[in-house]
């Protein structure tokens, strides 16, 4: 593991240079969304904050979408971009592909709800059983429900009640794993006693106090934590984590770590939850649990399953899902498999998200990451591009990041904020002002990834003129 340095570092830039740049690309946006600023003001009246999701918030305001087909958007001001946010990597098949629009029209004419098993269920719980060599799955509305789920499976298998988490991974927004995100670098506390605080307000303390968090990529520093718990009465029920990527930009697992956390949770009588809700049919079409060859005992989905509808789904080992299978868990919800959802799940598990379209995101994500490597090697910009099939990113950062303390005592937030605004600003719509990575779509082209690398080269120019 590469430790993180002892305070905050910053790169050496120009930081007037900076603000005049960032000054001057909030103006042209603004001035270039007056309809998105009706918008707000009108939605501000009745939705709070005038977003329906407080991920959506940005000041002076957001800016409203109307359209999107294949790989383009179209905000309500006319303005066409290139879509690199995808709903947060949710649209991995592009927005309104032909055989998603087919199947949702053909579903919706029959009916949309039952509450009742629909055959398109069963087919899509058959074909992620081969993808992921998980054989059992139920069907949720969101990761968030997905993972909630996972954990309260995880406790009634093991009969335990702590359970362990990635500190700064976040896995959805119900309490128990609304712990240890965002938390200001002096206060992440040591490798070893790492702070378990409530994300926000309305969490109880005796939620947040049931979950303890380990950094990621330091399997040493799980067993030891594990082996503590075990010591005092409470072994964890679960270790829930993103395998195939650290939702900070992109952090990689470093060779190896998932094997050795495998090997930790079995030892302990863990199950290891792997929270594929970014990753899953995203990196590979059986995700990060094909990708990586590390089979959990439960793994959650949600985002691109359902091709733009709301989805989620459960998959888990025969002993995992055993109290689910002998009614111990209540696994329910009114919405559960939805017919619509199933729909259109079947049609891009079968038509869209095909061996072919793995490779296709594959030489995306190469050309952009060649191509901003081009830029950072011409222009001397510090940093380092990083991806993984559908998902990538340049990391704006003096050295390698592996774990959320490395993450913030590197974070400089001034810079995805402009490169955001660069973006926008040049038709390339992407995830509203925070440290996200670009995700790709099947519908993106070589000509898509070109215009991404042309306009980080204008801002690494621009930053080190």
């Amino acid at each position: 593991m590469v430790a993180a340095p002892t305070t905050p570092a910053r790169l050496s830039l120009d930081r007037a240079r900076i603000a005049e740049l960032t000054a001057r690309e909030e103006k042209r946006l603004n001035e270039q969304t007056p309809m998105s600023g009706e918008m707000y003001r009108r939605a501000r009246r009745s939705m709070v904050g005038g977003v329906p999701s407080s991920y959506q918030v940005r000041e002076p305001w957001p800016i409203y979408l109307a359209e999107g087909r294949g790989s383009t958007v179209w905000d309500v001001d006319g303005n066409q971009m290139v879509d690199f946010h995808n709903g947060f990597g949710s649209m991995v098949q592009g927005h309104a592909h032909p055989a998603i629009v087919q199947a949702v029209q053909e579903r919706v004419a029959k009916g949309t709800h039952f509450a009742a098993p629909v055959e398109d269920a069963i087919a899509v719980s058959e074909e992620l059983a081969r993808r992921f060599g998980l054989p059992f799955w139920r069907y949720v509305n969101s990761g968030t429900e997905a993972t909630m789920d996972a954990i309260r499976i995880a406790r009634a298998q093991t009969g335990r009640e702590t359970i362990v988490k990635i500190f700064g991974s976040y896995h959805g927004h119900h309490d128990y794993v609304m712990v240890s995100i965002s938390v200001p670098y002096e206060n992440i506390g040591a490798a070893d006693d790492l702070a378990s605080l409530p994300y926000g307000a309305g969490i109880p303390k005796a939620a947040s106090d049931l979950t303890v968090a380990v950094p990621f990529n330091d399997a040493p520093a799980m067993e030891r934590r594990i082996e503590r718990l075990v010591k005092e009465g409470r072994p964890p029920a679960c270790v829930i984590m993103e395998p195939a990527m650290m939702n900070l930009g992109v952090v990689l697992p470093e060779p190896g770590y998932l094997e050795a956390v495998r090997e930790i949770t079995h030892k302990h009588g863990v199950l290891l939850i792997f929270d594929e809700v970014k990753t899953g049919l995203c990196v590979a079409p059986g995700g990060a649990t094909e990708k990586f060859g590390v089979t959990p005992d439960l793994v959650t989905l949600a985002k691109a399953l359902g091709g733009g509808l709301p989805s989620g789904a459960i998959g888990g080992t025969e002993e995992a899902m055993a109290p689910v299978a002998s009614g111990r868990v209540y696994q329910v919800g009114t919405y559960n498999g939805n017919p619509l959802t199933m729909a259109a799940a079947r049609a891009s598990l079968e038509q869209v998200l095909t061996p072919e379209a793995y490779a296709h995101l594959n030489a995306l994500n190469d050309r952009l990451i060649a191509g901003c490597d081009r830029v950072l090697a011409e222009t001397g910009l510090p940093g380092y591009t990083v991806g993984i099939s559908s998902k990538g990113c340049v990391t704006f950062s003096p050295e390698k990041i592996v774990d959320y303390a490395s993450f913030m005592a590197t974070q400089d937030p001034e810079l995805p904020h402009l490169a955001w605004l660069y973006m926008m600003n040049r038709g390339v719509f992407m995830t509203p002002g925070r440290e996200e990575e670009w995700t790709l779509s099947v519908a993106h082209s070589l000509e898509d990834c070109d215009r991404y690398v042309a306009v980080f080269a204008e801002l690494a120019r621009d930053l080190v003129a």
